[in-house]
C-alpha cells in the first residue's frame, strides 16, 4: 500500500495541471489501459425511493405518505427522468449528467443479502459473495491481477482508495494505493444543526453563531464560497487528479457515510447535495478522461417504503444505484419495476429487489475493464458464475 499525503499529491497529480490553467485531462497520454472505474460506496443504506422516486407509480403517494415531494415543474419538485422515475430535487448536477446521456439510474437492485444488518450487508456488497464471509479480501482487489493487459508494471498500482481507510472491496493480496486529505475535518453537519437549534431562540448568541458559520463558509452541503462541509467532494476531485495521470491508477474507491435514515429523513437532504457535488467535481475534474469512465454508486441495502414513527425509514431490501460516465449507455432507467402495492412489497414493507447488483459489477469488469470471463467466474465472483451479464449497459 502506498499512502500519499495531500502536499505531495498536489505537486505530482493532475490537480497541479489545474493550478497551471491546463485542462483536466492534459496529463493523459496514450495508454494501453484507457478505461477508468470509480466505485462510490454509500454506507448506511440510502433510501432509493428518496433519491430516485417512482413518482408515477399508482401506489407511490399512498405508500410514501409524509415523504412525497412535489411533482416535476412545481416549486421544490422532483426532477423528471422518463415520466415515471425522477431524481430528488437536490441532485441537480446529476440531472445534468442525465440530460447529457451519461447517467443510468438502476432501481429495485440489491445484493443477495436479505437480512437487515449493516455489517453483514456491507460485507456482501464488498466481498462479492452471496453470503457474508469473514475473509478480508474484496471483489475489486481480486479483479486487479487480471486487469490492464499488463499495465500494472512493478511499482505501479492500478487502484487507489481515497479516505481514512482502505475499504474491504479493495483489500487483498494485490497492491493498492491510498490517499487522504491532510486536513482537519470540518464539523459534522448534524453537529452544526444541533448548535443552530440550541441557540435559535437566543437573541444574542443565535445571530452571532449564524454570522460565524457564514464567515467560515460553513453551510449544509456546500457554501456559497464553494467550500464543502464534508470531505467527499474534495476526495472526488482528488480522485479525478489521480485518474488523469498517464501512469496513475485507473480505478478508485470512495466512501460516503451517514445514509441510515431512521429519523427525520427530510432533514437528511444535505447528504444528497454532498453526493451531487462530489459527482460533479469528479466529472468535471476528469475532463476528457470522462469519456473512458464508468462510476458506480451503490449502497448495502434500501429502506422500508413507508415512513416510520420517527419521520424516517428503516432497513429494507431493494435500493437504487447509479451508473454514470461517458462510457455508460445512459439517458434511461434500468429497472424491472415490481410495483409498490402492498402485495408487491417484500415482507409487506420493502421494495422488492429484481436485479442482483453483481450483474452490474460483473458487466463493468468484463465489458468495460476487459476482465476475462474465466477470472470473473472463478476468482472474482466464484458463486456468481450463473449470473448473466447485462446487455447494452455501456457504449
Amino acid at each position: 500500500m502506498t499512502m500519499i499525503r495531500r502536499r505531495t499529491f498536489l505537486r505530482s497529480s493532475g490537480l497541479a495541471s489545474l493550478a497551471l490553467g491546463l485542462p483536466g485531462g492534459a496529463l493523459l497520454a496514450s495508454s494501453r489501459f484507457e478505461a477508468r472505474f470509480v466505485f462510490i460506496i454509500l454506507r448506511g443504506g440510502m433510501d432509493g425511493l428518496m433519491a430516485v422516486p417512482a413518482w408515477k407509480d399508482p401506489d407511490f403517494t399512498r405508500q410514501r405518505e409524509g415523504l412525497v415531494m412535489p411533482p416535476p415543474g412545481q416549486a421544490g419538485g422532483v426532477l423528471d427522468l422518463d415520466g415515471f422515475f425522477a431524481l430528488h430535487p437536490d441532485l441537480r448536477q446529476l440531472h445534468r449528467t442525465w440530460q447529457a446521456g451519461d447517467l443510468l439510474p438502476i432501481h429495485a437492485v440489491a445484493t443477495p443479502y436479505r437480512q437487515r444488518s449493516h455489517f453483514d450487508a456491507q460485507n456482501v456488497l464488498e466481498h462479492g459473495l452471496a453470503v457474508p464471509d469473514r475473509r478480508g479480501d474484496g471483489w475489486l482487489n481480486r479483479a486487479l491481477p487480471g486487469l490492464g493487459g499488463g499495465a500494472a508494471a512493478p511499482g505501479r498500482e492500478l487502484a487507489m482508495a481515497l479516505g481514512h481507510t482502505i475499504p474491504r472491496v479493495l483489500r487483498g493480496s494485490a497492491a493498492v494505493g491510498a490517499f487522504d486529505l491532510d486536513l482537519l475535518p470540518d464539523p459534522d453537519p448534524d453537529t452544526v444543526e444541533r448548535l443552530r437549534g440550541l441557540y435559535a431562540g437566543d437573541a444574542v448568541l443565535g445571530p452571532r453563531l449564524e454570522a460565524a458559520l457564514q464567515a467560515q463558509g460553513l453551510d449544509m452541503g456546500a457554501s456559497s464560497h464553494g467550500r464543502s462541509l464534508r470531505p467527499e467532494p474534495r476526495l472526488a476531485e482528488a480522485a479525478a487528479g489521480f485518474l488523469t495521470q498517464d501512469q496513475g491508477p485507473r480505478l478508485a474507491v470512495l466512501e460516503m457515510g451517514g445514509w441510515d435514515s431512521h429519523a427525520d429523513q427530510p432533514g437528511m437532504r444535505w447528504r444528497l447535495r454532498v453526493l451531487d457535488e462530489a459527482l460533479a467535481r469528479l466529472r468535471d475534474g476528469l475532463g476528457t478522461v470522462w469519456r473512458h469512465t464508468v462510476v458506480l454508486v451503490a449502497t448495502e441495502f434500501g429502506r422500508t417504503v413507508a415512513m416510520n414513527g420517527s419521520g424516517g425509514t428503516d432497513h429494507g431490501t431493494g435500493a437504487a444505484a447509479f451508473l454514470l460516465g461517458g462510457a455508460v449507455a445512459g439517458g434511461r432507467v434500468l429497472a424491472d419495476w415490481p410495483g409498490l402495492s402492498h402485495k408487491a412489497l417484500r415482507d409487506g414493507r420493502d421494495l422488492a429487489a429484481t436485479l442482483d447488483l453483481r450483474r452490474v459489477t460483473r458487466t463493468v469488469l468484463h465489458d468495460h475493464l476487459g476482465l476475462a470471463r474465466r477470472r470473473l467466474d472463478e476468482d472474482v465472483f466464484p458463486d456468481g458464475a450463473d449470473l448473466e451479464l447485462l446487455p447494452d449497459l455501456l457504449v
